[in-house]
């Protein structure tokens, strides 16, 4: 019988992790296992006394909660997590990338907007002010994908409704206004939609012609709105707006994809479900594709705050500026007290998937969340929504829940996402397409059908650097029309949640 593999992430480690089960009894070197190690998990490599640190990636995951002694599964039977201090370093590791003239630069075939801005999808988006409007948006977009409408334009993706669950019951001003206002416009000007139809009851409180007012729409072929009360009830307003919609399409169909280069990528970075292989395959090739474009002028967003707590203090040393570092951990001490007031914890993620992959707290899965953003410079911090303008590597903050933390990022203008997964999250976005990353080679064959790319195979020797110029040449591609696996299953139509953040009265 083979030897099981084996990864010591850093010398100062005092755990490995087992990248094949290893059997109770089975001797490493100079450790002999005292229990079984599930693959992923955790062994103990030296002695770890009652309260001394837990350390991988030469970073602190926790606290042993009793003794552990040499080849003990370290997991969180005997392993707590507890406050210490962070070091933050602001801006004293900025690795400033060097972005390669315009002519070497990578290209992909995009929709130019009217705005300047690119396209990868050409969607008739029909959104939602209030969850009222939300049966008739659905019914408007069903009849539209159903009724041929779109045969005579293959330009076209197709017709889909962003319905949502808030909307009234809300306060009319203050943070839980200012996100779904934040989160609607950027939706309503994306520039993955050809054009969108905003659909409202009429009496709620998140007004339509209020959010016109404040961020200047102006409708006209692009943008449109309409009320089931002023259009007379629910049927009349089906029909006027698939009619309003018949009337977008030409306008839509207009944009063929054209030569645009990568510096136009506002790439989506997720993870979901992750495992303890994450951090050691799929999220540092990713990191090492973010680093390939930003060096090509592209943006790359990396999101969920509360799955950075623990490794905030490696991102604040590579912010451009001490003003942007403080601002991440300004956002940390608001998740801290947000978490508390709701009676909470940060440490309630990870989730109960994420533990049966090998992750013990949120410590160490942010330390294989955070690997996701590569190592150039951190360039700005965004709140939830709001519009992406700085290139480069930057940060928003959303919460860890993928469809809020994506929704997010959509919002900001993110055209491409890259999701990783160990356990086999079941995800897609519209109209962004999401290119689903493996971190295992086992759940990658179990679920073919909708993982894009296996990271698995960098355990068997592939390197990052080569894991991540594959999943740069897969953006390029999925930004040209390539489908994703998701998009082929259809995924996307039930995956927009904004957060919803404050009193529900």
């Amino acid at each position: 019988m083979s030897t099981p593999r084996t990864i010591r992430l850093s010398s100062d480690d005092n755990v490995i992790v087992a990248v094949d089960q290893i059997l109770l009894g089975t001797g490493l070197a100079n450790l002999v296992a005292q229990q079984r190690i599930p693959r992923g998990h955790k062994m103990a490599t030296a002695a770890i006394h009652k309260g001394e640190p837990v350390r991988k990636c030469g970073q602190i995951i926790g606290f042993a909660s009793t003794d552990i002694v040499p080849g003990d599964w370290v997991h969180e039977h005997n392993v707590v997590m507890h406050d210490f201090a962070r070091d933050y370093q602001f801006a004293e590791g900025a690795k400033i990338s060097q972005v390669l003239p315009p002519e070497l630069r990578a290209t992909f075939e995009g929709y130019v907007r009217p705005n300047g801005r690119t396209g990868t999808r050409n969607y008739i988006g029909i959104l939602t002010s209030v969850n009222c409007s939300a049966t008739t948006a659905k019914f408007i977009a069903e009849e539209v994908n159903r009724s041929g409408l779109l045969d005579d334009y293959p330009e076209i993706d197709g017709a889909v409704a962003f319905v949502h669950g808030t909307g009234c019951g809300m306060a009319s001003y203050g943070e839980g206004w200012d996100l779904l206002r934040r989160t609607q416009w950027g939706y309503a000007t994306h520039p993955n939609l050809g054009a969108a139809l905003m659909v409202g009851l009429g009496c709620e409180v998140f007004q339509i012609d209020r959010m016109k007012e404040e961020y200047g729409l102006v409708e006209g072929d692009h943008f449109q709105t309409m009320t089931i009360q002023a259009s007379g009830g629910t049927r009349k307003a089906i029909d006027q707006g698939v009619e309003r919609i018949r009337a977008m399409l030409p306008v839509a169909a207009r944009a063929k994809r054209e030569t645009r280069p990568a510096s136009e990528i506002v790439l989506a970075l997720q993870c979901g479900g992750s495992d303890g292989y994450s951090g050691i395959t799929a999220n540092p090739a990713l990191g090492a594709a973010v680093d390939q474009l930003v060096k090509h002028g592209g943006t790359a967003v990396l999101a969920e705050t509360p799955e950075i707590y623990g490794a905030e203090h490696l991102l604040t040393r590579r912010a451009v500026s001490r003003s942007v570092g403080e601002k991440l951990i300004e956002r940390i001490r608001w998740w801290e007290e947000y978490a508390s007031r709701n009676g909470g914890q940060l440490n309630n993620n990870p989730s109960p998937g994420n533990k049966a992959g090998g992750l013990t707290t949120i410590l160490e899965k942010s330390l294989g969340a955070a690997a996701k953003g590569g190592t150039t410079a951190l360039r700005a911090i965004y709140g939830y929504a709001e519009p992406i303008k700085e290139k480069g590597f930057v940060f928003m903050d959303t919460p860890g829940y993928d469809p809020v933390g994506a929704t997010g990022q959509v919002a900001g203008g993110c055209n491409v996402m890259c999701f990783t997964t160990g356990r086999g999250s079941a995800f897609g976005c519209k109209p962004t397409p999401s290119i689903k990353l493996a971190t295992n080679s086992e759940m990658y064959r179990n679920m073919a059908d909708d993982m894009d790319i296996n990271c698995g195979d960098v355990l068997d020797g592939t390197s990052i650097e080569a894991k991540g110029q594959e999943i740069l040449d897969q953006i390029l591609q999925v930004a040209s029309g390539a489908h994703t696996k998701s998009e082929d299953l259809g995924y996307g139509d039930l995956e927009f949640v904004p957060w919803q953040i404050g009193a529900v009265m």
